[in-house]
């Protein structure tokens, strides 16, 4: 009987090759007398067999996908200046990049102006646009626009706002869009409440600080923590930012200057929550109160290292325009079958003891252009991210 090569024999089992031309031949007496001969014969039968995987080379593909048309997604946002989306932005290239498609474009607003947004959503159905992910700040502003790209045959994704949230907390999006990638705002708002609680044991009067008051992706945020501080007896004075960052920290001062009596100044958007630690450290109240806000913009985190702002929430912004970017691609290449989920990027408190990963430069927090590998501490995962459904 012929002998066959040991590792032959493993590869024969490992693929579950039934009987067939391939597995004759292969297994037929030829002499195999090394690994390396007996994976050249494996790869040779493989390849004339007709239940062979596909042998499509590296060069013609895009991570082993077929080649397929320079598809041009858009992204449509609210605040397109906001440091917040910087690491949006890098997710949505480095997707693009690695399935080998047209890098999105980048429209909207500066300054949340739903008309604007609307306007680029249109201009991105009559380019014929690939796929369209936007922010939904208002429950029926974008109903029209999103319909009409729906009707058009184009896929809509929503990131970061999902549109209004009602007392319940139960999302009131007005649209019709394939899913949402974004945190469970009101649900973020509440677990705020609940740090808040924690900081401030006895009812008082707190501040928080929000861009722009009615907004769908902040909004929603306030309301939570009211949810659970207001029947407590805590008094909330909400103080409006501005949607430009270059107004947030005066606005943010002239209130701290004027109400010193505070017992806490908290925040619900990532350009007031940069300037937090600034504001309170210039009003001379830093150390003194309780603070607090979203998100993880690099001047954020270098408040929470250095004790200014207590904690910050973090929601992912690299993955709310990376996800989409791959959603859109795979419903795309799969013919419409590949629907896309609801995906909850995440609710994490970081404080000082737990801010090091985030604070090493990054794409992924916008610190850096570069594309760099962060290895994982090795160990027990001591702190992984709260759910919403915590």
């Amino acid at each position: 009987m012929d002998k066959v090569h040991p590792k032959v024999e493993e590869a024969v089992e490992t693929l579950n090759m039934k009987d067939s031309p391939s597995r004759r031949k292969l297994l037929k007496g030829t002499g195999l007398v090394s690994a390396t001969a007996a994976a050249s014969a494996l790869l040779a039968a493989c390849s004339s067999s007709s239940s062979a995987a596909p042998t499509t080379t590296a060069k013609d593909t895009a991570g082993n996908f077929p080649k397929v048309p320079a598809w041009q997604f858009w992204f449509v946002n609210h605040v397109t200046t906001n440091p917040f989306f910087v690491p949006t932005q890098y997710g949505f290239a480095d997707a693009a990049a690695l399935l080998d498609i047209p890098v999105p474009k980048w429209e909207g607003s500066a300054t949340s102006t739903v008309s604007q947004m609307v306007g680029a959503i249109n201009d991105a159905v009559a380019a014929k646009a690939a796929g369209i992910a936007t922010t939904v700040i208002t429950s029926t502003g974008f109903t029209t626009p999103i319909s009409a790209a729906m009707t058009a045959g184009i896929p809509v994704i929503t990131y970061n706002a999902d549109g209004a949230v009602n007392a319940n907390g139960t999302s009131d999006i007005g649209s019709n869009r394939l899913c949402y990638v974004g945190q469970a705002l009101y649900t973020s708002g509440q677990q705020m409440g609940e740090r808040i609680k924690d900081l401030i044991p006895s009812p008082s009067d707190i501040v928080i600080f929000i861009a722009t008051p009615g907004t769908g992706n902040i909004q929603p945020r306030e309301d939570g923590a009211v949810a659970i501080l207001k029947p407590l007896g805590y008094t909330i004075h909400e103080v409006a930012t501005g949607a430009l960052t270059s107004a947030e920290l005066g606005a943010m001062k002239a209130y701290l200057i004027g109400n010193k009596g505070i017992k806490g100044a908290f925040a619900v958007d990532g350009g007031s929550t940069q300037f937090l630690g600034q504001a309170l450290s210039e009003t001379g109240l830093a150390g003194k109160i309780p603070s607090g806000g979203f998100d993880t913009t690099p001047l954020t985190l270098t408040n929470i290292e250095k004790g200014l702002t207590d904690f910050t929430i973090y929601q992912d912004p690299y993955l709310q325009g990376f996800l989409p970017t791959l959603y859109m691609y795979m419903y795309n290449l799969s013919g419409g079958s590949l629907g896309p989920s609801d995906t909850d990027t995440g609710l994490t408190f970081i404080t000082k003891s737990n801010a090091a990963p985030y604070t090493k430069t990054s794409r992924f927090q916008g610190s850096t252009t570069k594309e760099l590998y962060i290895p994982r501490p090795s160990g027990p995962i001591s702190n992984p991210p709260a759910t919403t459904d915590s």
